[in-house]
């Protein structure tokens, strides 16, 4: 099985929310001071079921990454989990970009690497939740996808996917080779070991440029763009408390229900 996860790099999501600013001049989100990034962790839970088949099947795990100034030690916490290749994307170009500029670069060096069987992406990106970068990746190769993953099993050419329903999972089979992006409710991903955090630190990533996969800079990042981002803020959130009282607690009780139904409540 050769087998590609896409992972992204983003401010830590468990921040806390006073410690995000942004600029409105340039509409951007200004990194939080001694905050380091992290791997989203739809993409961590991604690499799990990639590894999750290779514990069973065997085969070949290509992390592909795209950005620019990558942290190392992030990037590479998928092979100190057991995956078995780093590619970057990493140039100034690919900053910047929407969901169709990075699914296009990420369709074009998934095409550079040539053989592969399934692909594995996060549901949705812990920055933007915007869920389109596998779909877009899929529409780009031609190949088949199935979105929401909690359980991916390989069975001879196919994949039999459970996939998550509001109400429950459906079960089905697509075959390969094929796109699955991955939902939290497959479980916790595995714990990188002391083993494979020395392995990954001797590990060199490869590293590509536009001109690498076969793109030009005006295909991508900022200047690829398709969606034009008016407005990116904070909002406001107002909140006021009321005591309700009364002489017993039947009386409160009576003045509370008043006040809800005042409210339109109840």
């Amino acid at each position: 099985m050769n087998m590609i996860v896409c992972c992204k790099q983003v401010l830590d999501p468990e921040a806390p929310p006073a410690s995000f600013k942004i600029d409105p001049a340039t509409n951007k989100v200004v990194p939080p001071p001694g905050v380091p990034p992290v791997i989203s962790p739809f993409d961590e839970q991604a690499t799990e079921a990639a590894l999750r088949i290779k514990d069973k099947l065997g085969g070949k795990i290509t992390v592909i990454s795209l950005g620019n100034n990558l942290a190392r030690d992030v990037v590479k916490k998928p092979l100190s989990m057991g995956a078995d290749e780093l590619v970057l994307l990493e140039d100034e170009a690919f900053e910047g970009g929407d969901s169709w500029s990075t699914a296009y670069a990420l369709a074009m060096a998934i095409t550079k690497i040539g053989e592969y069987d399934l692909i594995f992406c996060g549901r949705q990106a812990a920055d933007w939740d915007a869920g389109q970068v596998g779909l877009g990746i899929a529409e780009f190769l031609g190949i088949p996808s199935v979105t929401v993953a909690k359980k991916v099993e390989v069975i001879d050419t196919k994949a039999r996917v459970e996939r998550v329903l509001s109400d429950g999972y459906e079960v089905v089979e697509v075959t390969l080779p094929a796109l699955i992006t991955v939902s939290n409710e497959l479980g916790q991903p595995r714990y990188a070991t002391l083993k494979g955090i020395m392995v990954a630190a001797k590990k060199q990533p490869i590293i590509w440029k536009p001109a690498n996969i076969g793109v030009e800079p005006s295909q991508i990042g900022a200047t690829g763009r398709r969606l034009k981002l008016f407005r990116l803020f904070q909002p406001v959130k107002e909140a006021k408390c009321e005591i309700v009282g009364g002489d017993s607690p039947a009386e409160m009780g009576i003045n509370l229900a008043l006040k809800l139904r005042e409210a339109k409540t109840i």
